[in-house]
């Protein structure tokens, strides 16, 4: 699968964190090591970004955060799990539809190869 440069930066830094740190921790974990990685090679990024729901017309904070918007433009969405279901891509196509980003990565930290636990979506 091809990935866009950004993407591809992206997914660089969270096979660097999990080189370092291998599978087991806690998501926040991973989320702190990925900052640094990503400040580390210059990309700009927010953590738990707030992401309102506009709805019929008004703005509203439902309390949902996403794990970490990149450029503006592309979310991330962490986990530490057995296994991603369902539920998970559903959480992340949701953020991108509310944010209006057009591409997220789930990321599962929680595998041997971290290949194994990157999915990519595009709206």
């Amino acid at each position: 699968m091809e990935f866009d440069e950004l993407s591809n930066r992206v997914i660089g830094c969270a096979i660097e964190v999990h080189r370092e740190l291998g599978p087991g921790l806690l998501e926040s974990t991973y989320e702190q090591c990925l900052a640094h990685e990503l400040k580390q090679n210059g990309i700009r990024f927010r953590l738990q970004h707030p992401q309102p729901v506009d709805y019929k017309g008004f703005r509203l904070d439902c309390g949902y955060r996403v794990d970490v918007f990149v450029e503006s433009t592309l979310i991330l969405e962490l986990k530490s799990v057995d296994e991603i279901k369902g539920i998970h891509e559903a959480q992340l196509l949701t953020y991108m539809k509310l944010a209006g980003a057009s591409t997220g990565l789930l990321i599962n930290f929680n595998v041997t190869r971290l290949k194994n636990g990157i999915k990519r979506f595009v709206l």
